[in-house]
């Protein structure tokens, strides 16, 4: 039975990033060691944000009755280096726009699921009493592919000259979206007291809602007379 959990659990967490490789045209690209470099861009980017956090936001007491938001805030404006990371790795990859960003925003996920999940998972899930959190967990690391494969996909419109003007304030607005959204989670979770599953259900709901507006964004660019003969 724990055998079987673990197996599920590693099924549900760890296939949607293969199965994406094998059928975005990733594995005809040869992309693989390109992935694995945006995963140590990913890792390093990680250090340099766990140093800042380090000397500038040092661990303060945690309460169960009062939320720091200006302490969590600042510490979310870290986050940007995320996408000054993903912003730089793909400069380094030749080849198409989507290449570039399906390359970085895959590599990325999947370096996020094996620094962050796989320990827990695997110690975890192959206990001897079932538990519904590292479903959830594996169910979280899908949405948080699709939220870097969305946010890859934003910075890439970002560094494009040709996109249009009135589209790169929602741009950059998506962008600041995602690097607050663990305060804007917080403060959500701390006022309503929202449950894991119903709090799950809520990041999926919003990663989908911004994926599809991301894609709206990157079609509109792609189909524009300006560069529809690339």
């Amino acid at each position: 039975m724990t055998l079987f959990h673990f197996g599920n659990c590693f099924a549900l967490a760890y296939l949607p990033h293969l199965l994406i490789y094998k059928c975005s045209g990733l594995s005809e690209y040869s992309a693989f060691w390109k992935c694995v470099q945006a995963g140590m861009a990913y890792l390093f980017t990680q250090l340099c944000k766990m140093l800042i956090l380090a000397t500038f936001f040092p661990a303060t007491e945690v309460s169960a009755t009062h939320l720091d938001i200006v302490g969590e805030i600042m510490k979310c404006t870290v986050d940007f280096g995320d996408l000054v990371g993903i912003y730089f790795i793909m400069n380094n990859i030749p080849g198409r726009g989507d290449m570039k960003f399906m390359i970085t925003g895959l590599g990325w996920a999947t370096a996020e699921l094996l620094s962050t999940r796989f320990l827990p998972l695997w110690v975890g899930a192959r206990g001897t009493e079932f538990d519904w959190k590292y479903i959830q967990m594996s169910f979280d690391s899908n949405i948080n592919l699709i939220q870097h494969i969305s946010t890859a996909i934003l910075v890439w419109l970002w560094s494009r000259s040709d996109l249009n003007k009135s589209v790169r304030p929602a741009v950059l607005t998506l962008l600041c979206i995602v690097c607050y959204k663990p305060v804007i989670v917080e403060v959500l979770v701390f006022a309503t007291g929202l449950g894991p599953w119903t709090l799950l259900l809520v990041k999926a709901l919003f990663t989908i809602c911004m994926g599809l507006v991301t894609i709206k964004f990157y079609i509109g660019l792609t189909q524009s007379p300006v560069n529809s003969h690339h």
